[in-house]
């Protein structure tokens, strides 16, 4: 079967699980009397136990049916999405793009113009190449893990079969993002995304928390998502079609033309606006952390492989965009772009200096955390500015390298948070944990693999994706931006390793009672568990470094035919470094890894493992507090932005709506009543009077004739004799 036969199934099994599991969910959720509320620690409710496995449970209608619907509308895909890519690879070797067109959504005709502008014609059609073959590979398959293990964490929950439509409708937005041939295409997806996004982080909609928490991820999506649209309208301004393959093909071609003026620097800026917004970026980066209100395979499953990575996967796609912008820069300024020409020349140097400061300040956060899964949230948007400064360097493949290698990582962390959770009875504070290593072996072994790749100790995963990432940074010439990603490289280390000093060593500082009942999550929690960790274990190894290769590596290759081609003196030159200097930028990020890892060991350990940090953290007084309170951005936002412009603003701009921006309508009223008065008075002076005169002549002459019809016949007779009497005289006087 040929790959545009097959592209259309791989979103369309989740959509089915949506609606099956949708629509069963509607049956069962009148049997329970209209009420799906849950208890306990996903909801942080009282009854805490009962939805781990302690205590009594109701029935949940379709429980088994959502179990086997949900999970297997994923592995489905997941199929799909291999056969997919064989196909693909069979048909063109990786070399090239495949696009299926499933119908023409906006057809305008191909002379026709839109509103006087260019032709416009939009097709719903779903494209498969390098880039996106490497994303459904891990989306689906990840998602399909998060999937079986909800079934495990999620099954006493009353909101069970609600969970895996939501679940089900999210991946089928994500695939359709990731498959998009178009910017609409994906746009579609990008906003099903943010819609399940809403609906997943406030699942536990009686929690007012939980439902603030929904409302600011929308929120703040949508003020990014608003750059996205900016970008697309700059895209088919300047190449008169927002379709993937027309674009690149004409930037290829000319990149001169469209980059003249600094228009496609633009489309870059806003393009990587609404970046910031879906992938939690400086000033951005908000809605992430709260996002924890959500269940915590939501968390994973947002947080890891999918929604958070699709502003990176976005700005991969457009990398000829960027690299255009840069060149440009370059010829423009004459030398590598300064601060100075920050906003108005080189869009990859703003991609890589946002995701610098977001990598560094996301990490500080991190530190002073004590909810283990606010832990791993800053510990996310802090792995996404690493991202990103992989693409501000134009390092694409690295950057992309990284998405990868995070999404194993990452997905394994949060559910193995979700185990040590379910473990306690809902309980998330890391300094009420403690002792947990013997008592919950698979999840200590996973997560503390997992840490260990997020770290950067040599061999595992995110070992080589950060040196690569560092590597390209030095090369591009951002030295500053090399420290600060090194020094959030050390930070991570040891607040990852503090999570685990934390969690799983020491004494257990819970109460008898949570230490009474912890046990191991069942099979269907632990096995996604090491499956997850043995990615995060091996499949760095795809992206050994060249100088120790010898060659490009696997992921660098698999990756090179989406990198558009430019003419010869647009292409950004390769970022090349003596093997001297690599060794030494890779020793150095292992340096400061480890010795992040062994401030860690230290301040936690011995007799009173929070002695030291203790002591830290008093002598730094109101920086320590500022820290804890993350900077207090969002009470900032909250003075700023609600408080100020929306309620004590509100009268201010109420008084320019009713004053000035009402003016121009106010105004047109009332010349409309003034002309409505003239228009008024010549309309009964004239209009009627004319009317009404043709009225009165006409009833007039009915009046007469209803004189002479009398009825009689005797003056009908005489009234014809008369006629007749006049007709003859009349003739005899012509004549």
């Amino acid at each position: 079967m040929r790959a545009a036969a097959i592209l259309p199934w791989i979103p369309v099994f989740p959509l089915i699980g949506f609606l099956v599991n949708g629509l069963l969910y509607l049956v069962s959720h009148s049997k329970l009397g209209g009420k799906d509320a849950p208890k306990g620690p996903h909801g942080h409710g009282d009854d805490s136990h009962d939805d781990h496995g302690h205590g009594e449970h109701e029935e949940i209608p379709f429980a088994s049916v959502h179990s086997i619907i949900g999970p297997a509308a994923c592995a489905l895909s997941f199929l799909a999405s291999l056969l997919a890519i064989a196909a693909w690879w069979g048909e063109t070797h990786g070399h090239e793009s495949i696009v299926a067109t499933l119908w023409s959504w906006m057809p305008m005709g191909e002379n026709a113009t839109w509103f006087g502008a260019k032709a416009l014609a939009l097709d719903a059609a779903f494209r498969i190449d390098a880039l996106s073959a490497l994303m459904l590979f891990f989306v689906t398959l990840i998602g399909t893990l998060i999937h079986v293990y909800s079934v495990g964490y999620m099954g006493h929950d009353p909101g069970y079969g609600r969970y895996f439509s939501y679940l089900n409708l999210f991946m089928f937005a994500m695939l359709t993002l990731v498959l998009g041939a178009s910017l609409p295409v994906m746009f579609v997806g990008w906003e099903g995304v943010g819609l399940c996004s809403y609906l997943l982080i406030g699942f536990y909609w009686t929690k007012t928390w939980a439902a603030d928490a929904g409302k600011k991820a929308f929120v703040v999506n949508r003020i990014g998502d608003f750059g996205f649209v900016l970008g697309i309208f700059g895209c088919f301004a300047l190449f008169g079609t927002t379709d993937f393959d027309r674009m690149f093909a004409l930037a290829s071609a000319d990149p001169a033309r469209y980059a003249a003026g600094g228009l496609m620097t633009a489309v870059c800026l806003a393009l990587f606006i609404g970046a910031c917004g879906k992938s939690a970026q400086i000033p951005l980066y908000v809605w992430l952390p709260d996002a924890m209100a959500g269940p915590t395979p939501v968390s994973a499953l947002i947080h890891a492989a999918t929604m958070v990575t699709a502003g990176v996967y976005m700005v991969a796609r457009c990398n000829g965009f960027y690299r255009i912008s840069h060149e440009w820069a370059l010829k423009v300024l004459g030398e590598h772009p300064t601060i100075g020409g920050l906003l108005t020349h080189d869009a990859s140097f703003v991609v890589a200096v946002v995701g610098g400061a977001t990598a560094l300040f996301a990490a500080t956060m991190g530190l002073a955390q004590t909810d283990i899964k606010k832990v791993l949230a800053y510990s996310t948007v802090s792995q996404l500015g690493y991202m990103f400064l992989g693409c501000g360097a134009l390092a694409f493949s690295s950057g992309m390298f990284h998405v990868f290698t995070h999404a194993w990582f990452k997905a394994c962390l949060f559910l193995g948070a979700g185990s040590v959770i379910h473990a306690l009875g809902g309980e998330q504070d890391m300094t009420k944990m403690g002792g947990l290593r013997k008592l919950i072996p698979h999840t200590f072994l996973t997560m503390f693999v997992a840490t260990l790749a997020i770290a950067g100790v040599p061999g595992l995963a995110g070992f080589f994706s950060k040196d690569a990432i560092l590597a390209e940074t030095w090369g591009a010439g951002y030295k500053v931006l090399w420290a600060l990603a090194v020094l959030t490289a050390g930070l991570t280390a040891f607040y990852m390793f503090r999570l685990i000093k934390m969690t799983f060593y020491g004494t257990f500082r819970g109460t008898p009672e949570q230490l009474k009942h912890v046990h191991e999550s069942p099979a269907s929690m632990t096995v996604p568990l090491y499956v997850l960790a043995a990615g995060a274990a091996v499949v760095g190894w795809l992206g050994i470094p060249k100088f120790i290769l010898g060659k490009e590596n696997a992921f660098e290759s698999f990756l090179e035919p989406v990198i558009l081609k430019l003419p010869a003196g647009w292409a950004a030159e390769a970022h090349e470094m003596s093997h001297s200097t690599e060794w030494s930028l890779m020793l150095t990020s292992v340096g400061v890894a480890f010795a992040g890892i062994g401030l860690a060991w230290v301040f936690y350990s011995g007799a009173y493992p929070f002695a030291m940090p203790a002591r830290i953290a008093a002598s730094l007084g109101g920086f320590y507090r500022l820290v804890r309170d993350k900077y207090r951005v969002d009470e900032l936002y909250e003075a700023v932005f609600v408080n100020g412009l929306i309620k004590k603003g509100g009268r201010f701009l109420w008084e320019i709506d009713a004053r000035v921006v009402d003016l121009i309508p106010n105004g047109a009223a009332g010349l409309a009543l003034g002309l409505s008065h003239v228009s008024s008075w010549f309309d009964r002076t004239f209009v009627d009077g004319a009317v009404n005169g043709v009225g009165n002549m006409f009833q007039a002459a009915f009046r007469g004739m209803h004189r002479v019809q009398t009825g009689r016949a005797q003056n009908y007779a005489l009234t014809m004799a008369v006629g007749i009497f006049g007709f003859v005289c009349l003739y005899l006087l012509l004549k």
